[in-house]
């Protein structure tokens, strides 16, 4: 069984990048020619370039506002040269003081490829919320009488 040491190394990146609101740094862990399927904006993304433009008008969009990251029940399959991962992540919003604003939980998946030079990237991604069918809003991930449970499986990445 492969070590899940590079996968956690660009979920970590994932994170720091968010955090600092680093568009080079959020792109690079993007394959150029990746194709992400994304909850917000826009059916898909295709190439480095869509997904430079969209991060770049996302961290634009925050101001001051910071972005921690968490992930929660991670998953991975490591092959030879490739790998999978998938989570449940929320953001949370917070004013520059440290105030929660907002957040919201989405799922994670993504498929991994290993360069020549042994450095993981994203191939594809996709994100997408659970929508409840009777109200069409967006569906609690850890709902009261489980969160205890299910926050004891948290990986935070909270700066």
């Amino acid at each position: 069984m492969a070590s899940r040491e590079p996968i956690e190394e660009v979920l970590d990146g994932y994170r720091t990048a968010v955090s600092a609101k680093d568009v080079d740094a959020f792109v690079a862990l993007y394959d150029e020619d990746v194709r992400v399927f994304d909850t917000w904006g826009r059916w898909s993304y295709d190439g480095a370039d869509e997904w430079r433009q969209m991060a770049t008008e996302w961290f634009g969009s925050l101001g001051s506002d910071q972005v921690a990251v968490e992930l929660h029940d991670v998953g991975t399959v490591i092959g030879d040269g490739v790998a999978a991962a998938h989570a449940l992540v929320t953001f949370r919003g917070r004013s520059p003081d440290g105030e929660e604003l907002r957040a919201i939980d989405n799922r994670l998946t993504w498929a991994l490829r290993q360069t020549r030079e042994g450095a993981w990237r994203i191939v594809h991604e996709h994100t997408s919320v659970a929508i409840d069918i009777e109200t069409s809003r967006h569906q609690d991930p850890f709902p009261v009488s489980e969160s205890a449970a299910a926050h004891h499986l948290v990986r935070s990445f909270t700066p």
